[in-house]
């Protein structure tokens, strides 16, 4: 069993994380989860920037437009996606 400064960790990385793709996705054309590692503290667990991205993906923050290689000696070279700010028709207009 998991104690509850753990879980109170990984949903407050979580949150920070969402957040920090948000700020990504209003200052930068387009961003990476390297980008997102440099700008956190190391994340609990490793699939946890993904499900961050996922998360800010079905706010309608952003979205996927391109895949690129990671350039991050932890991630060996590994694919990762290329988001951008998802405009909307509320911001197009």
């Amino acid at each position: 069993m998991k104690s509850a400064v753990l879980e109170d960790s990984h949903e407050q990385w979580h949150e920070d994380a969402v957040a920090t793709i948000l700020g990504l996705s209003l200052s930068v054309e387009e961003f990476t989860a390297d980008d997102l590692r440099r700008e956190m503290r190391p994340a609990p667990h490793q699939n946890a920037p993904g499900m961050a991205f996922a998360a800010a993906r079905n706010l309608g923050y952003i979205e996927s437009v391109n895949s690129t290689v990671s350039k991050s000696k932890s991630r060996k070279n590994g694919s990762l996606k290329t988001w951008t700010r998802k405009v909307t028709k509320e911001h197009a207009a």
